[in-house]
């Protein structure tokens, strides 16, 4: 695994339900804390509706952009899931039920219980590889730099632990962190961009807070060099420090 390299990832999030505020998706989040250690960056994510041609169309840029795509949601047994079929309309593949996914699914599912709704969970692009799902066993899989987890959280979470070895990752990005109470983000704004400046390839954010007797700031620095973050912190404690007194 190379330590050089910045290796980055895009998220499409795929549901009607994610757009009409009905569902809260966690999903992003658990999966860029998840690729983190691996070395890989989340360069953008993006809510999609059940729509086959808006999918098909994220799916071919995220691919040809990013190291690795990531999709949750849409892999389910019901008529309106459709990712697997736009996955595969992507890349011009064929997409047909699959025995060694049947298989999967017979693990939670009685042969008369396989009925032909919960059969389409074994429909897979062609020369798509499994991804394990312990959690309900109908499979994600692998489509060239494409992985396609299901939009269930707790699904999604257990789908992870079988891409971990599929993952090439890069730099490993670290983050420090400084709290300061009593300031604002335009008092720091001019102070944070100087100090910015100095660094290559560190990025600086500030995260304001609030309670009800005082105001304050986080502020975050990231980059793979963890050395010039420890100075960076220290430059941002300095400022802290003159602002506050």
């Amino acid at each position: 695994m190379s330590n050089q390299k910045k290796v980055t990832a895009g998220i499409l999030l795929i549901g009607d339900e994610l757009l009409s505020g009905r569902t809260q998706d966690t999903n992003l989040a658990e999966i860029a804390k998840f690729l983190g250690p691996l070395g890989v960056q989340v360069g953008e994510g993006r809510i999609l509706p059940d729509n086959a041609d808006v999918i098909r169309d994220a799916v071919r840029s995220f691919s040809a952009r990013f190291d690795y795509v990531f999709t949750t949601g849409g892999i389910g047994p019901t008529h309106d899931d459709i990712t697997a079929d736009c996955i595969a309309a992507a890349f011009g593949l064929g997409i047909s039920e699959r025995e060694d996914a049947l298989d999967e699914l017979r693990k939670r599912y009685s042969e008369s219980d396989l009925n032909a709704a919960r059969r389409r969970m074994a429909r897979i692009p062609d020369g798509a590889s499994l991804i394990d799902n312990p959690v309900s066993q109908a499979p994600g899989f692998q489509t060239r730099n494409v992985f396609t987890l299901a939009g269930v959280p707790q699904i999604m979470r257990g789908m992870l632990p079988d891409i971990t070895h599929r993952i090439e990752g890069g730099s490993k990005v670290y983050q420090i962190s400084v709290e300061a109470s009593g300031i604002g983000e335009g008092d720091a704004a001019e102070g944070l961009a100087e100090i910015e400046a100095r660094y290559d390839g560190v990025s600086i954010g500030s995260y304001p807070w609030f309670n009800d007797d005082l105001r304050g700031v986080n502020f975050v620095a990231r980059g793979t060099d963890k050395a010039v973050l420890d100075d960076i912190r220290c430059d941002i404690e300095s400022l802290v420090v003159n602002l506050q007194s």
